[in-house]
């Protein structure tokens, strides 16, 4: 077995470490999200953490890790007699970004169960993370039913398999530890606020700090158990601090003023739902007992606020996560008053876990990798960097000036666009799919392992066979030939991919605001229906890929804002990068399937004949069999109907940006035309 990385040798990160040990002083506390950029020391602070959580009591032989001084009732390997156990260090089990549902909760035998009547179980991840920590790396990326699973295991303290009437059930609790990378997606909002804690990670720009980062890994990789060795007697130290942490938790009170303080500020921040006040409590109180007092102050109830509530104030995923600390001391101040002054030292000065040596505090290897490089700035596309002001009236020139960005019309709520047919891509929200869960269409035989059974289908198949069998009791005489698999149908998400025209017209006639708006009302759409999508732009006299094919919808909307204007508008240009990014999308994930939205009033410019060029193009997509949506911007008394004409030559459909806007758009989004459909 690998040495783990210290967890006392990681450099900086407080608000890391201090959400994991609280966590570990307090499970009740819910468990912790960790967001950041890749290599700040995410997993490896996960992983330095299990070194650090007492050792549990288990009862011999029990492979659900049930407590020999208060054993579940309900365990499937019971009933247990109370007694003596045996101890062994708590387990850190980390599940995989591909796991199945049964490898989560667990499998039952269905056959052993419908032929012989016995509850054959077979436990999955979360029996063997009981009483130990459950690690998600890119919780992000799991499927949603998972993610769901996970978090009603770790609400209820329990895990439940139910397949055709047979149940079971086994105690599931555990410090839930999910890290992501937002680049690559959000949660949705409701699976946010299961989490108790969040903190947000970022590498570190002092040159100090970096260098012992990069001294301290390059040493643990030349020789792990040396470097722990040295850092043995600050490791049993905090392991000791947290054991006495646990032990003074039940004797600290929280009086009725910090939590008027806890209830305020929850109020003042408009969080929904009251978890967050129950989870500010129980982390100020972990904060408390962390410290060493029997009281919680002011500070707890402060430093609680910055771990709970950033994350629960998100009402999409384009707002920006943090809290106004400001506002946060006000509300304070004004509901102080009943616990007693605050510490002397300020806010949070209590909580913060123990320093290391070296400059600063400990590292930022992120297990692996140990990058920490600063981010690239992502590129823009043509034109980034120009703010100088334009001359007065260039902005009304369709010509190749290039023009300041312009700002977002208000999003709105849009209808559903979908893919005709039937899919079998990524679950998600949009368009129907083969998928895992769903309703039930039909049945099959099982190609591989079973997972979702047809009773009725088994039965009927086996019904006829039962005599040949030889059966005599009331029993079934089942076979596995016998076993049938349930079809279900549900929804996939799918590619949206935008092209947006960004030429001098679309500015020259002040739409770029109403234009930005209706895209960024459609990339709310897409995030929550857990779409991947993506951002080409075309002006001047080429087209540019603004945000490749990513689960980052956010991304996507920070690309659109800073989106600059000007120039011809070279429509053909970006319907063929269009067709370069799918082309490359279909070899990497061939079962998600596109969905391509072009947004432009089709009036293209620049070199020989364009539109007769545009329209080439757009044939090349429906060779291909895309689902399309024109989003036709043209404006004003006179239209030349061009935006129609490039949306028949794609083969879908089109429409205006004020129908857009309107109920009548559900017409067109519910039956996106494509090429076959036309031709059928």
């Amino acid at each position: 077995m690998s040495t783990p990385y210290p967890f006392t040798a990681i450099v900086g990160q407080d608000d890391l470490r201090l959400g994991l040990l609280l966590n570990a002083v307090s499970p009740a506390v819910g468990g912790v999200l960790v967001r950041g950029e890749k290599g700040t020391a995410k997993s490896t602070a996960v992983r330095a953490l299990a070194a650090l959580v007492p050792e549990v009591s288990v009862v011999p032989g029990c492979r659900f890790s049930c407590d020999p001084a208060s054993p579940d009732p309900a365990c499937p390997d019971g009933p247990h007699e109370t007694g003596p156990g045996v101890s062994r260090a708590a387990r850190t089990v980390e599940l995989p970004v591909g796991a199945s549902e049964d490898r989560l909760v667990g499998a039952l035998d269905i056959e052993r169960a419908l032929a012989e009547g016995v509850k054959a179980f077979e436990p999955g991840l979360l029996a063997d993370a009981h009483r130990g920590i459950l690690y998600v790396d890119e919780v992000n990326l799991l499927h949603d039913h998972l993610v769901d699973l996970l978090l009603d295991a770790a609400a209820m303290g329990a895990s439940y398999v139910e397949r055709e009437g047979v149940s079971v059930r086994h105690a599931a609790r555990f410090l839930l530890v999910g890290t992501m990378n937002p680049e690559e997606g959000e949660l949705r909002p409701q699976l946010l606020d299961r989490f108790g804690l969040t903190v947000e990670v970022a590498a570190s720009r002092e040159t100090d700090l970096r260098v012992e980062v990069v001294r301290r890994r390059l040493a643990y990789d030349d020789d792990p158990a040396g470097f722990a060795a040295r850092w043995a007697d600050e490791e049993g130290a905090l392991r000791a601090r947290i054991t006495a942490a646990r032990a003074l938790l039940p004797e600290v009170r929280l009086g009725d003023g910090a939590l008027r303080q806890i209830a305020a500020t929850c109020a003042a921040f408009e969080v929904d739902g009251m978890r967050a006040d129950i989870v500010m409590a129980r982390t100020a109180t972990a904060l408390a007992a962390w410290a060493g007092r029997t009281d919680v102050l002011a500070e707890d109830v402060r430093q609680a606020a910055l771990l709970a509530l950033p994350h629960r104030r998100r009402r999409n995923p384009f707002d920006a996560p943090g809290l106004d600390e400001d506002k946060l001391d006000d509300t304070l101040e004004q509901n102080s008053g009943e616990d007693g002054d605050p510490d002397p030292d300020g806010p949070g000065g209590g909580g913060r876990p123990p320093q290391g040596d070296g400059p600063g505090t400990p590292p930022q290897p992120e297990g692996e990798s140990g990058d920490t490089s600063a981010p690239s700035v992502p590129e823009q596309g043509q034109g980034q960097g120009q703010d100088r002001e334009q001359e007065p009236g260039r902005a009304q020139s369709s010509g190749g000036g290039e023009q300041q960005p312009v700002g977002a019309a208000e999003p709105f709520r849009t209808k559903m666009l979908s893919v005709p047919g039937l899919g079998e891509g990524a679950a998600g929200r949009r368009s129907r799919a083969r998928t895992e869960h769903g309703r039930t269409t039909g049945a099959r035989r099982p190609q591989g392992a079973l997972t979702k059974l047809h009773l009725a289908a088994t039965v009927q198949a086996a019904a006829p066979h039962q005599r040949a069998r030889g059966r005599s009791g009331r029993g079934l005489v089942l076979r596995r030939d016998d076993l049938r698999q349930a079809t279900r149908e549900g929804r996939e998400g799918n590619l949206v991919l935008f092209v947006v025209d960004a030429s001098g017209s679309m500015a020259a006639r002040q739409r770029m605001s109403a234009v930005k708006g209706a895209v960024l009302s459609l990339l709310l759409d897409a995030y929550q229906r857990r779409d991947k999508v993506g951002l080409v732009t075309f002006r001047g006299k080429e087209a540019d890929v603004a945000l490749p094919p990513t689960s980052s919808v956010d991304a996507a909307a920070a690309r659109l804002e800073t989106l600059p204007t000007g120039g011809r508008t070279p429509v053909a240009a970006g319907l063929l990068k269009a067709h370069d990014v799918l082309r490359v999308e279909r070899m990497r994930d061939p079962s998600r399937r596109p969905l391509l939205v072009v947004v432009t009033d089709g009036r293209a410019t620049g070199g020989p004949e364009p539109v007769a060029l545009a329209a080439r193009a757009a044939r090349l997509h429906e060779a291909t069999g895309i689902a399309s949506v024109v989003v036709d911007c043209e404006s004003g008394p006179v239209r030349l109907g061009l935006a129609g004409d490039l949306a028949r030559h794609l083969g879908g459909s089109a429409v205006t940006l004020d129908e857009l806007r309107a109920e009548s758009i559900a017409g067109l989004v519910k039956d996106v035309q494509t090429s076959s459909r036309r031709a059928a």
